[in-house]
């Protein structure tokens, strides 16, 4: 984690209205946001801002109605059963806590990634294995490890490292990439709760959880400086909290316990000058990771790009 220039890229929002959206939960963990169209017997069309795709009932684990759409009855066939979110929000107005019981209860969230060349920061966001963490931690990386720490009943820390570890989506304009922990032999993992950075103020207190220089589980205190820092035509947070390499990809946490930030870079020459990428950027990672979703033929290409329709597809190889 330096502070180094980013590429810039405007960020992508669908055209559909996201807060009266449906979701379409597939089989395989991923999911599909935005307004479904129709509904079939063998398949479902669904608007997901910048296209619209039909999808297979085969390929379906369940499917939420936005309230608008439950409200209406507009749907056209039966809901199947509604599947879990990939992620936890938090509530509207949560309270605060002692940072000291916070670190105990979310401090097994955080973990550790390591790779040939380096290490950095993390932090699961369900119980199945899947985490966070900066797009420069693993960036060029076929190699890597997760260390996760846990108490025993004795209060002691027992780490266990999960080497079977797989590039989910990446967007590397935002420094965010995510993982899944595919070991046979991994349980189910304590995960952390997404709040929300638009609602944070000015001077409000936050604290960090990662592992500079290779010092897992360490924690740091401070302030939001700034809401609206702007580098390189990305805003970030701005935070007196301690940022060192190492801490790249980890949670900043408001007093409520949930993650209002992930933590990427700092300046350097000067201290207190700590920055976050917004959760808020996160979020919209999380429920579009299908269109950032890494690929082995081209890993450095952070977007899923559909095959042209049949007929165009046919004149191009004609010509």
């Amino acid at each position: 984690m330096s502070f180094k220039k980013h590429l810039t890229w405007p960020l992508i929002l669908c055209a559909a209205n996201f807060a009266l959206a449906d979701t379409v939960q597939l089989k395989d963990s991923a999911s599909l946001t935005g307004k479904i169209l129709a509904e079939k017997s063998d398949s479902i069309v669904v608007d997901v801002g910048y296209t619209v795709l039909v999808v297979p009932r085969s390929a379906i684990a369940g499917i939420t109605k936005s309230a608008a759409a439950a409200s209406s009855g507009t749907a056209a066939g039966p809901l199947l059963d509604a599947a879990p979110q990939f992620y936890t929000a938090g509530a509207a107005s949560p309270s605060a806590r002692d940072v000291q019981d916070l670190v105990k209860q979310l401090g097994e969230a955080v973990v550790q990634v390591r790779t040939p060349e380096g290490l950095g920061s993390g932090f699961f966001v369900n119980p199945d294995g899947y985490l966070i963490t900066n797009f420069h931690v693993i960036e060029g990386e076929t190699e890597i490890s997760v260390e996760v720490y846990s108490q025993d009943s004795n209060g002691q820390l027992d780490r266990d490292t999960y080497k079977q570890v797989r590039i989910v989506a990446i967007n590397k304009f935002h420094d965010l990439a995510l993982l899944h922990i595919e070991d046979k032999n991994a349980p189910k993992f304590k995960y952390l709760t997404l709040g929300s950075s638009d609602a944070l103020n000015v001077g409000d207190e936050v604290f960090a959880v990662g592992s500079p220089m290779g010092l897992e589980r360490t924690v740091t205190e401070g302030i939001v400086s700034t809401k609206t820092r702007e580098l390189e035509g990305e805003l970030y947070l701005q935070t007196t909290t301690q940022i060192n390499p190492g801490n790249s990809g980890g949670p900043l946490f408001n007093l409520a316990g949930e993650v209002v930030g992930v933590t990427n870079m700092k300046i350097m020459f000067g201290e207190g000058l700590g920055f976050a990428i917004p959760v808020e950027l996160v979020k919209n990672f999380l429920d579009h990771r299908d269109a950032f979703a890494y690929s082995t033929d081209n890993p450095n290409n952070p977007y899923r790009y559909l095959a042209p329709p049949t007929v165009t597809r046919a004149r191009t190889i004609a010509k």
